[in-house]
């Protein structure tokens, strides 16, 4: 098994790093008021092709922000939404930011309190900076490539776990229900004495695993800028990222499993066995 944290990666600018923590960071407490202050108050969603997937006002105000700011603190960097898609020229970019202004729109509607902001600046080697901003819990997670993963300021380093007896995994739906063998797979960690949440924030689900909360997160599909964020966290705090095949790799294309590295193994052993890979 590799950890992702040990493989080489594109070195960074240290003042790109620096601006860009900071930046984002500024970001995240600002979504965190809007989030805080509006959440569940008379939000009205537009539904997409799913029940599940929803859009407000909230989502949207909160990119503009998002796309100002970055826009005019870093130029030539281009930005990738949820809501406004990707600006001219991301895909062949030396770095692009990736936002969702609210990743578990669902929730956030409901009042239901689990819903997040996530915002990375991402490169060829994944995630350079990641912050996601846990307005409920009144945190905001910060990493930076090479600079370690934070809390409200204070530094996070996941302890290994030696099996999954007792420990939460957490999963989210596919974009349109349960993915396939998501039942099974739930069935084989119950049988190893886990238990699986389904909470409704793919970046909140991936932050449970870096601050110890939880031995691992399997999402069976996602989009990157749902998660960008805090799998950079969770690298940076020492976790295992792999795609459902057992490959390492920052943002894989085929599924992602953080999880601590002891339990790692066990872990995707459920997730390939459901899924007959």
């Amino acid at each position: 098994m590799t950890l992702l944290s040990s493989r080489p990666s594109r070195p960074v600018e240290p003042g790109l790093l620096s601006r860009a923590l900071e930046v984002a960071g500024r970001l995240a407490n600002d979504a965190t008021d809007v989030i805080t202050a509006t959440a569940g108050r008379g939000a009205h969603p537009a539904t997409l092709d799913s029940p599940f997937d929803w859009v407000t006002d909230t989502d949207r105000i909160l990119e503009r922000h998002t796309r100002r700011v970055l826009t005019a603190e870093f130029p030539g960097i281009p930005v990738v939404g949820h809501e406004f898609g990707a600006d001219h020229g991301a895909d062949v970019a030396e770095y692009r930011w990736v936002v969702d202004s609210v990743d578990g729109t669902a929730n956030y509607v409901a009042g239901v309190p689990w819903c997040a902001y996530s915002l990375a600046l991402v490169d060829a080697s994944g995630p350079v900076v990641g912050v996601v901003a846990d307005p409920y819990r009144a945190q905001i997670y910060a990493a930076a490539r090479g600079r370690g993963a934070r809390a409200n300021g204070k530094p996070l380093k996941l302890v290994d776990r030696s099996g999954t007896a007792g420990a939460i995994v957490c999963t989210e739906l596919a974009r349109k229900g349960p993915w396939p063998g998501m039942g099974e797979f739930i069935e084989r960690a119950a049988a190893a004495h886990a238990g699986v949440r389904v909470l409704g924030s793919a970046a909140l689900s991936i932050a449970q695993v870096a601050l110890g909360h939880a031995a691992a997160a399997v999402l069976h599909s996602y989009h990157e800028w749902d998660v960008a964020g805090s799998v950079a966290m969770a690298i940076e705090a020492g976790a295992v990222v792999l795609d459902k095949h057992g490959e390492d790799a920052a943002l894989p294309t085929d599924g992602l499993l953080v999880a601590a590295p002891g339990v790692a193994d066990e872990v995707l052993g459920w997730w390939q066995e459901t899924v007959g890979t």
